[in-house]
């Protein structure tokens, strides 16, 4: 993963070039098809995501929710709270996604709390809507 990237990525923005070094090297960037399902409801979480190109809609019980783009992020509930995936997510169009497997981001979580806390906030903003 290219760390330069990550700098577009307002969740990995604000970190220093050190920091999104580390992180690049927890991450790869993988391209997505129009149409795959990322994330199903009810799984097993391993993995986060991130938005670099393309857009996701994301589902719960078949309905709706909203739609992501470039920037946002899925996937990070599952991992923090060892739960099941909370939601469905499937790309809308072609995407270029940074994916962080569970063992690399709780690594990231015990060497770069601040990221963490970050993501914690996103998560606690989620629940309130």
């Amino acid at each position: 993963m290219d760390p330069a990237r990550l700098k577009a990525v307002p969740l990995f923005a604000e970190l220093s070039d050190d920091e999104r070094q580390q992180v690049a090297r927890w991450a790869d960037e993988i391209d997505v098809r129009q149409g795959e399902h990322l994330v199903h409801q009810g799984a097993f979480a391993h993995e986060f995501f991130v938005i670099l190109e393309g857009t996701a809609e994301v589902t719960k019980d078949g309905d709706r929710l909203t739609e992501l783009g470039p920037g946002d992020f899925f996937g990070e509930i599952a991992l923090l709270e060892e739960e099941r995936r909370t939601a469905s997510v499937t790309a809308t169009s072609a995407m270029k996604v940074v994916v962080m497997f569970g063992r690399d981001f709780r690594q990231m979580d015990h060497q770069m709390p601040h990221v963490a806390t970050k993501i914690q906030q996103a998560i606690e903003e989620r629940r309130k809507r």
